[in-house]
């Protein structure tokens, strides 16, 4: 079988059965493991930076929330570029390139590690470019969208997208797992000592203890390198989808120059928004987003060259369909909140959870003091990921069988009643002595919260894929991930901030306001009586 595939028409069943679904199937089954580890080297920084303060390197916390910060914010915007890649570049020589930049953070990330010494700014680079990790999702569904039949989407983007959602749960027991072991021999250098504690999901590592923490860079390449090979050779370009790749090295540069207008867009606006010493902490959050997406759309779209520039533009007429707009809101409900829910949990549960808050009545002030009692984040942490990406192709099964906007609307009123008891169980979790009592409530609530965005995941995929043709579906399946993708800077920002301000559960108040609103916007355009497109 060729890389390149001319003939490409899998809505008639022949071609399906006799030619279509053994080569979407291989390409499927190649994408899933790549995007996988996307989403690990993506979010790793989430679970490195607790460690690195538990060995005592030499960063204060709100220097190790920019890894996190900026980790999450490259990778959103990347996502913006990513979306166009398939007809760009084509779906196998996007995927083989996208997975194996991965090495770049692997790598580097590990080499950083090794030594405490290392400057902050050496980090932040490396959180930077884990963010490819991120943007590797859009290129991944787009690619995903164009093998299989309308009918099957649902269940091929659900399977993508769900198996690969996992790289966020085998990060989350990877990473600690490997850093208790020197799996790597000499390669990987001395171990270093825990100056403090360290919680686990098998439960505590005492002070002392030895940690190869550089293994937390270096294990992914083990993974990385085959899947390069198998992208390479196994996968396949479309060309009825990519029409003009002009070339594998052609197809490179172009994926190239793409990715790298964006992180140059991304660290500009990071450097206006971050505080210092990072950053000039000149814009607000709701103020730098915006921006920083507009910035990359006109920086890919004037600095696009030869037959890329028509390309573009045509991609671009994506935002002239009202239904790019609802189906953006609509994602932003379900992957917006499962990635932004897995970044902000952990943080949640160190500090309500962790500590005893004790209301000074004389003053009327709160005093927080360490809880013995409190649950370890790295143990429990993994678990609302771990369901949310589970349940996601049955999503996608349900949406293929019922319709996708019935599913949708369904999960969106679980999202609001869970969110509002959450923020209630947050607010008496922070207000008392005890607050491991409420813990119980807070992880169910949450799981709740994480199987219903996954759900939802698998819903919406299948309301684009029903709505769009072919080439435009793909493109929209990337820019709303793009967007829904800056939940993983949103929802810890807003989270970290109402808990510096005493009210965490305002926070989710808010998101459940939000869902409330995407309630009512599913309901208008696709299940109302006289909606141009019903329940697709």
């Amino acid at each position: 079988m060729s890389t390149n595939i001319e003939k490409w028409d899998v809505e008639d069943q022949k071609f399906w059965e006799s030619k279509g679904k053994s080569i979407a199937n291989r390409n499927l089954w190649i994408s899933i493991p790549s995007l996988l580890m996307g989403f690990a080297i993506w979010l790793m920084w989430g679970i490195i930076t607790v460690q690195m303060s538990n060995l005592g390197f030499a960063f204060s916390q709100e220097e190790l929330f920019t890894l996190t910060a900026i980790a999450g914010l490259s990778g959103a915007t990347l996502r913006i570029p990513s979306s166009f890649f398939i007809r760009l570049a084509g779906g196998r020589n996007t995927i083989f390139l996208t997975t194996s930049l991965l090495m770049i953070p692997a790598f580097g990330t590990g080499i950083a590690l090794m030594d405490k010494d290392t400057p902050l700014f050496t980090f932040q680079v490396l959180a930077l470019l884990s963010g490819i990790g991120g943007g590797n999702f859009a290129c991944s569904m787009s690619n995903i969208s164009t093998f299989f039949p309308k009918r099957l989407q649902g269940t091929a983007l659900g399977l993508n997208a769900g198996l690969g959602n996992f790289g966020v749960t085998t990060m989350q027991i990877l990473i600690p797992l490997v850093m208790t072991m020197g799996v790597f021999g000499a390669f990987a250098g001395d171990p270093m000592a825990l100056a403090k504690d360290s919680g686990w999901i098998f439960g505590k590592i005492a002070a002392g203890t030895d940690t190869w923490i550089q293994n937390a860079g270096f294990i992914w390449l083990v993974f990385l390198i085959p899947l390069g090979v198998l992208g390479f050779f196994g996968m396949n370009n479309l060309l009825p989808i990519s029409p003009n790749i002009g070339g594998t090295i052609f197809a490179f540069i172009k994926v190239l120059w793409l990715y790298g207008l964006a992180l140059a867009t991304a660290a500009v606006g990071l450097y206006f928004y971050l505080p210092a010493p990072t950053g000039l902490g000149m814009l607000n959050m709701w103020v730098a987003l915006p921006l920083i997406i507009v910035a990359t759309l006109l920086v890919m779209k004037l600095a696009a060259f030869g037959e890329m520039k028509g390309n573009i533009a045509k991609q671009f007429e994506i935002f002239k369909n009202k239904h790019t707009w609802s189906m953006t809101a609509l994602y932003i409900v379900t992957f917006g909140s499962f990635i932004g829910f897995s970044m902000a949990v952990p943080l949640s549960i160190k500090v309500i959870f962790g500590d005893m808050h004790i209301l000074d009545a004389a003053t009327n002030t709160w005093t927080h003091v360490k809880n013995p009692n409190g649950p370890s984040a790295l143990t429990y942490a993994w678990i609302g990921p771990f369901v949310g990406a589970l349940i996601r192709p049955v999503g996608g099964w349900i949406s293929d069988k019922v319709g996708g906007a019935i599913v949708t609307q369904v999960i969106s009123a679980v999202m609001v009643a869970a969110s509002a008891y959450g923020g209630w169980i947050m607010m008496q979790a922070y207000q008392s002595a005890t607050p491991e009592q409420y813990f119980f409530q807070f992880m169910v609530t949450f799981v709740i919260l994480f199987a219903a965005s996954g759900i939802g995941n698998g819903s919406t995929f299948r309301t684009v894929g029903v709505i769009f043709d072919r080439v435009q579906a793909g493109p929209v399946l990337g820019w709303t991930s793009a967007v829904a993708a800056y939940g993983a800077f949103i929802a810890p920002e807003v989270i970290k901030g109402q808990i510096k301000a005493g009210t965490p559960e305002m926070a989710m108040y808010g998101f459940a306001a939000f869902y409330a609103v995407c309630l009512v916007i599913n309901w208008w355009f696709y299940l109302r009586k006289g909606s141009e497109i019903r329940n697709p």
